[in-house]
């Protein structure tokens, strides 16, 4: 008989949760959610998955620059010049002339003094969080932020004071009762990605700043599109020049991978030396970086799809609420559209029907949702055409009746 008094137990208990839910929505024979292989991608809009022809409404590729032809050329010439890749931090041998020029394009399109690309825009929040706000500091940040930044201030060792999301009284008495003579650091988002909601961020800011907190906000969501610039909901909102740290990612509407940060604090150069997320991993490849530049310059003219990018969130968001369907904001406010669904076994049928029809859209659920919401995310392209949109919702109309959500 094996004596089991002093065994450990099995590290992977702790997801025993995660694991029975996964079994039991497997099991009633719906298609894996969290699982879609894209066999081929024909444009930004349109791919092959599982054999079929699909419209995709859930990647993130809000101005549509994955395929624009001189991104694509740039990458081709920095994967021909400069090899696949630079095996090296930034410190070290990893900075090349492209890992510079996004840089500056990233300075040029902001109009702010400093600049720094890090290989993912997760490492950006992660890292500068983490670095800036330390054991003694504390962080005054909106309770539905994002994974990144929750981790970024458990790596920093830095107090974290939660308040409700966008409540900017109560934002406002969590910094009232920091005490005096402590570093305070806000960090907010322009857009909330789970319900494309946008902060009221010149309220926000103009707390923070009563308080003599500086101020971190995350466009990740926001850049290219929303502002007269693409700059984010900060310029939307004339706050632009109150933000000490503007976060964000190139896996968005810039349509590669990486991640930024831009500041014009006067001391922002020594993050260089001093973020650990930056200064112990590898740098981006130099055709990354070198599609990154071009698509950041290619968006500082890009008024005319941001527009239709507007109007293509009207339609949707305006569509589907005549159709029935519940929504996670009363009106559009970003290029995400949240389709609130009953619960998670509802929400994956209404997933696998509409992937059916030839739609792809993001099944999100808790924990990752706010209040435990499963929402149904839309995720919309500059480069979908009105037709196409209307397309969709059809689809939306068919699979809801089929599903019974609406």
């Amino acid at each position: 008989m094996t004596d089991t008094t002093n065994q450990a137990p099995d590290l992977f208990d702790k997801f025993d949760g995660i694991i029975h839910t996964r079994t039991e929505l497997l099991a009633g024979g719906v298609e894996d959610p969290f699982n879609l292989v894209m066999e081929r991608v024909i444009s930004p809009t349109r791919a092959i998955c599982n054999g079929r022809e699909t419209i995709l409404l859930g990647t993130y590729n809000y101005m549509g620059m994955t395929f624009d032809p001189d991104v694509i050329e740039a990458g081709k010439q920095a994967l021909e010049n400069f090899g696949s890749g630079t095996t090296g931090s930034r410190v070290l041998n990893g900075t090349y002339r492209g890992h510079r020029d996004c840089e500056d394009a990233l300075r040029e399109f902001y109009g702010m003094d400093h600049a720094m690309v890090f290989s993912t825009g997760y490492q950006a929040n992660l890292g500068i969080i983490s670095t800036i706000a330390g054991k003694g500091d504390y962080i005054v940040l909106d309770i539905d932020s994002h994974a990144s930044i929750w981790d970024g201030c458990a790596l920093g060792n830095a107090e974290v004071v939660p308040f409700k999301h966008n409540d900017i009284e109560a934002m406002d008495k969590r910094l009232g009762r920091i005490p005096a003579g402590a570093g305070k650091l806000v960090v907010l988002e322009g857009v909330y990605s789970m319900l494309g909601d946008i902060a009221p961020l010149k309220e926000m800011i103009a707390v923070a700043k009563k308080h003599g907190a500086m101020v971190l906000v995350d466009e990740a969501h926001s850049m290219g599109f929303i502002g007269e610039h693409g700059r984010g909901v900060a310029e939307a909102q004339g706050v632009l020049d109150d933000v000490d740290f503007v976060i964000g990612t190139f896996s968005k509407s810039v349509g590669t991978v990486g991640g930024f940060c831009v500041s014009n604090h006067p001391k922002f150069e020594i993050m260089r030396l001093v973020c650990r997320p930056y200064v112990f991993t590898a740098s981006l490849p130099p055709s990354v970086v070198a599609t990154a530049a071009t698509s950041i310059r290619k968006l500082m003219q890009g008024g005319a799809k941001r527009a239709h990018l507007w109007e293509n969130s009207q339609r949707l968001h305006g569509g589907l609420t005549k159709l029935g369907f519940t929504l996670g904001t009363t009106e559009p406010q970003s290029a995400i559209v949240a389709v609130i669904m009953p619960d998670l076994e509802r929400g994956a049928a209404m997933w696998e029907a509409l992937l059916k029809e030839g739609l792809y859209v993001n099944l999100a659920r808790p924990p990752a949702t706010p209040a435990n919401m499963t929402l149904l995310r839309c995720s919309l392209c500059a480069e979908h055409s009105t037709e196409e949109v209307e397309t969709i919702l059809g689809m939306f109309e068919r699979a809801g009746k089929a599903v019974s959500i609406i």
